[in-house]
């Protein structure tokens, strides 16, 4: 087994695709623009979701990148050895080029032959089959190859070297590109399998229900970078790995109660943070905000369950960044930004903490503590359930520290379960929704923009949008809301260029020359070297013309009738609207 260090590995694995004609994208921001599915990027194949369904890339068939993701599902399950909120995610695509053959087999010429991780170790699994779709035949004999090339006689069948599962399946229960997916596996030493890869195949798509063939195919490879590190580097966790260890022992050096996974907790959350900030969010109330305030407040709790009582965001985020800026030059550019956002969310909490406290004192002298008052104090204040036991403790009043602890764990897993619930649109992973519908209105969006730019002024800029099939919601930098008279002239605007029909172009332009063409455009750090613009109207004398990756549809004459329907502030001097096509 050959040695890496963390950036060698993702240096190795860019150069080794680029060597294999992918062309290098670049990571986009952890903010996703346009999107309906998640309120952060999740996944390496999200900023392609336009080419999945044959629109060309600029930078070709063969693609290749490490984007930073963001998985708030996985909150819950920081801790244990590989888990964690933000992460890298190697990705290589083949947009109807070539396919499960050759993808499977750079998969595992990358693992074996660049990384050297043995052969011997390594599971796949396959789609089983359900339905009207088959078992996946073919990638069972390719891994069969694979294996025997080795001088390994691969078995088909649970247990075995090669596992049909029928949750082998990539798509959305929404429509579009789908198909069946082919997982590689490490075994440890202690017989756990370690997902490190998985190769999709979306050959098919879901529309009215039904399961058709896509009409071209494509391949979306996703490798876990951290876990990658953790094997090549022979550690016991992701933590233990040298991007991470120095984080870890700056927490350790802070400590003086040793519980590995809430300094793992605190590693996790406080090297999250950074990225967060970096990419243009701070802590508040709302989506993306109250994301981040939850990491850095659930690293501040334990903190304290480590006993560390002094401010130590800013110690621990200043050796985060140092770790991570020679991947992410933009953490050190914003480093003061992030340390300052850091110390003073920490700040701000603990005299929420104190204010907990108070109130936990005056609950003990009228009423008995239960685990739901318990986690209602958690939940509020932020105050731990190991505080409350010891202030119990001090104050000598009897109580059951089982049962506490017991009804206090059924009162968050009732909260946990309420939030999933809540947030399952919101939070959802995988491909956005690339329906007939989301794309009108993604192309409404862009008629949009101009109409306000043309009521409101040249100032006008985009600061987010979410598309789902039922609606489009823009957020535009103004200091008002618009007045009724306002409302009337967008809504007029935006109707009147669909009822002339234009057509929609678009064509690819060097970066540097298409930010030149389009003065108002936004997230240029995100841009490759080659993007499209798009046009809507006449290319000599567009209505509206944006760098876009897609999708839209070809002229605006089948959009319908737009009209705004809710308008709210969600920031100083952020705006947002709501709108609907007729």
């Amino acid at each position: 087994m050959k040695t890496f260090s963390y950036i060698e590995i993702r240096n190795k694995y860019l150069e080794f695709f680029k060597s294999k004609e992918h062309a290098e994208i670049p990571s986009a921001s952890l903010v996703p623009e346009n999107d309906p599915s998640v309120l952060f990027v999740n996944a390496g194949m999200f900023p392609l979701v336009p080419y999945l369904t044959g629109t060309p890339h600029p930078r070709g068939k063969r693609l290749v990148n490490s984007q930073r993701c963001l998985r708030t599902q996985d909150i819950d399950e920081v801790g244990d050895i590989d888990h964690c909120t933000t992460f890298e995610m190697l990705g290589n695509w083949s947009l109807n080029d070539y396919f499960k053959k050759e993808a499977i087999n750079l998969t595992m010429e990358f693992f074996v032959e660049e990384l050297g991780i043995d052969i011997n170790r390594i599971y796949a699994t396959v789609f089983k089959g359900k339905g009207d779709i088959p078992q996946d035949e073919e990638s069972i004999n390719i891994w069969k190859e694979i294996f025997s090339k080795y001088g390994i006689d691969a078995k088909i069948g649970e247990n075995e070297r090669i596992i049909p599962f029928e949750d082998n399946w990539w798509g959305l229960a929404t429509g579009g590109p789908c198909g069946p997916d082919s997982e590689i596996f490490y075994k440890t030493d202690d017989g756990n399998l370690v997902e490190i890869g998985n190769d999709v195949f979306m050959q098919y798509l879901l529309k009215d229900g039904k399961y058709e063939p896509l009409g071209i195919h494509n391949v979306d490879f996703g490798g876990g970078l951290d876990r990658l590190a953790m094997i090549s580097q022979g550690v016991n966790s992701i933590f233990e790995t040298d991007i991470y260890k120095p984080i870890l022992e700056r927490v350790q050096s802070l400590n003086n109660v040793h519980d590995i996974k809430s300094e793992r907790i605190v590693v996790d959350h406080i090297k999250a943070a950074p990225w967060i900030i970096m990419d243009g969010v701070e802590p508040s109330k709302n989506e993306r905000g109250y994301i981040l305030r939850r990491l850095i407040r659930r690293a501040i709790r334990h903190a304290k369950t480590l006993g560390i009582e002094e401010l130590f965001t800013r110690k621990v985020g200043k050796v985060a960044i140092e770790q991570f800026s020679p991947v992410w030059n933009k953490l050190e550019k914003d480093r003061e930004k992030i340390l300052e956002i850091l110390e003073q969310e920490e700040i701000k909490f603990n005299k929420t903490i104190k204010e907990g406290l108070r109130k936990l004192e005056k609950i003990m002298k009228n009423e008995q503590i239960d685990g739901k008052l318990a986690f209602t104090l958690y939940e509020t204040y932020g105050f731990p359930i190991e505080m409350t036991i010891e202030e119990l403790e001090d104050k000598n009043i009897r109580f059951s520290k089982e049962k506490l602890l017991t009804d206090f764990d059924t009162a968050t897993k009732q909260h946990q379960e309420q939030s999933r619930t809540a947030s399952k649109g919101m939070f959802k992973g995988g491909l956005a929704d690339t329906s007939e519908m989301s794309t009108k209105y993604h192309t409404t969006t862009h008629l949009l923009l101009e109409a306000l730019r043309r009521v409101l002024g040249n100032q006008i800029r985009q600061k987010g949008a979410n598309i789902t099939p039922e609606r489009l919601r823009f957020d535009y930098n103004s200091e008002k809301k618009l007045t009724p008279e306002q409302i009337k002239k967008v809504e007029d605007i935006v109707n009147d260029q669909i009822k002339n029909n234009l057509p929609i172009t678009y064509e690819v332009l060097p970066k540097k020359e298409a930010i030149e063409k389009v003065e108002t455009a936004v997230f240029t750090e995100k841009y490759g070297d080659e993007v499209k613009v798009y046009y809507i109207g006449e290319k000599e004398n567009p209505f509206s013309i944006e760098i876009c990756g897609g999708p839209h549809v070809e002229n605006t004459g089948g959009l319908g009738t737009f009209r705004i329907t809710k308008q709210k502030n969600v920031g100083a001097g952020i705006k947002r609207i709501k709108g609907v096509l007729e």
